[in-house]
């Protein structure tokens, strides 16, 4: 029998390490479940919101929620026709909103027909009416959430922040808020 000096199995130790390593992460590093191609482009969604005020709406996504406008474009009232989007009038000036960065942000467009009477939702409760209902926002502080609020002239919802039952999250808050239309708006997260 061979006899064995120590600084060989030190060696041997090692060579046998990287191998489980190498062999533990190819299998870790495998997919098992390959990915199914997409019929969609991207896997967030932009949502659009018909404004009574134009001003006002951007001024509360963007001062109370925290939003940043980066542009605007316009669809002109032939293709509002025969898109459907619209019964002929264009819609000018949508302004675009972004939360977060690069082409998987979250975007809002607000739109509005200057002279244009809609009829108002009923939006008291999220039961209210059937439809989209809410826009939930997961933020990272309820307090600077708050404080941004304040600050805007905004002011939270029934009892607001309201701590959400532990078997859901724990230490996570819901505070609901109105835009200038009367949507609601959820913020969900902790408080730093």
């Amino acid at each position: 029998m061979a006899r064995s000096f120590p600084w060989q199995l030190e060696v041997l130790g090692l060579a046998i390490a990287a191998v489980v390593v190498l062999i533990v992460g190819g299998v870790l590093a495998v997919d098992p479940e390959p990915a199914t191609p997409t019929e969609f482009s991207q896997p967030t969604i932009d949502i659009g919101c018909f404004v009574s005020d134009p001003d006002a709406s951007a001024r509360f996504y963007t001062e109370a929620i925290g939003f940043r406008e980066v542009t605007s474009f316009s669809v002109p009232g032939d293709i509002c026709k025969e898109a459907g989007l619209t019964d002929g009038p264009a819609l000018d000036n949508i302004r675009v909103l972004v939360l977060g960065e690069g082409a998987g942000a979250t975007r809002l467009k607000l739109s509005s027909i200057p002279g244009h009477k809609a009829r108002q939702g009923d939006n008291s409760f999220v039961p209210s009416q059937y439809g989209f209902r809410y826009l939930t926002l997961h933020i990272a502080d309820q307090n600077a959430a708050l404080a941004r609020l304040k600050n805007a002239g905004v002011e939270p919802l029934g009892k607001g922040p309201v701590a959400l039952p532990k078997s859901l999250a724990d230490r996570v808050y819901l505070t609901c808020v109105r835009d200038p239309d009367g949507n609601i708006i959820e913020l969900v997260g902790p408080k730093q």
